[in-house]
């Protein structure tokens, strides 16, 4: 009997491709406050992310959030306070100048964040109007809504990748802390029982390279339907 292509693993997805939630130190969304002032408590190490998280006192309201670049313990953050442009300050992306570093950006009004989250990175205000065009890390323009809120500053962390890991079995203890697929052996270097590619002395496949346009979900994968063979 055959296994499924990683491809279809991967959507299914088992244990080794889930997000590790047991190892998140909290819920990094931005609440739903009032705007407000609050002092960093702590700055924490979180296992599954690549940045650490600052442990922010609102008026009693303990809440985690990305920490930026030069955060310290004692600092003050605000909060929803539009024109207080400083880093580690949440603040919604119409009050933001052109030209200011953020992070943590909303795609729609309320959602918590979601673009630019990992150690080291930032996006750029470029322009403001019916919308706020930012240059993301890639490289690319993107809109969003002037009400989508953002954390001014760069993620702090961003050491995080120059310090070299040394050797494999390193590699795979990070790989693994995130629940993340460490090695793939290819099909062709496995035995004929064990996969399409596998056995024979030669690297032929056993069948067409291509696949059927018609072919059902979960077998279209591959060179679909090319208009010539290789």
């Amino acid at each position: 009997m055959g296994k499924q292509l990683r491809q279809q693993r991967r959507g299914k997805g088992t244990s080794v491709y889930r997000s590790p939630s047991h190892r998140h130190v909290a819920d990094i969304r931005y609440p739903r406050l009032d705007a407000t002032s609050g002092t960093i408590e702590d700055l924490v190490h979180a296992p599954g992310r690549s940045a650490p998280l600052a442990k922010v006192d609102f008026a009693g309201k303990k809440v985690f959030l990305i920490a930026a670049e030069g955060m310290m313990v004692g600092n003050d953050v605000s909060y929803g306070i539009p024109g207080r442009i400083a880093p580690g300050n949440v603040v919604p992306l119409s009050s933001v100048p052109e030209g200011t570093f953020v992070y943590n950006i909303e795609g729609q009004p309320g959602d918590g964040g979601k673009f630019v989250r990992t150690a080291g990175t930032s996006a750029t205000i470029v322009s403001r109007g019916d919308k706020v065009v930012v240059l993301m890390p890639s490289g690319t323009f993107k809109s969003f809504d002037p009400r989508c809120t953002a954390t001014v500053g760069i993620v702090a962390g961003g050491g995080m990748k120059d310090k070299p890991f040394g050797k494999a079995g390193n590699k795979i203890h990070a790989y693994r802390s995130r629940s993340k697929a460490t090695f793939k052996v290819k099909g062709l270097a496995m035995n004929a029982v064990d996969h399409p590619h596998g056995g024979g002395g030669h690297p032929h496949v056993g069948k067409p390279s291509t696949v059927s346009r018609n072919a059902p979900p979960g077998r279209k994968v591959g060179r679909l339907s090319p208009k010539r063979r290789k």
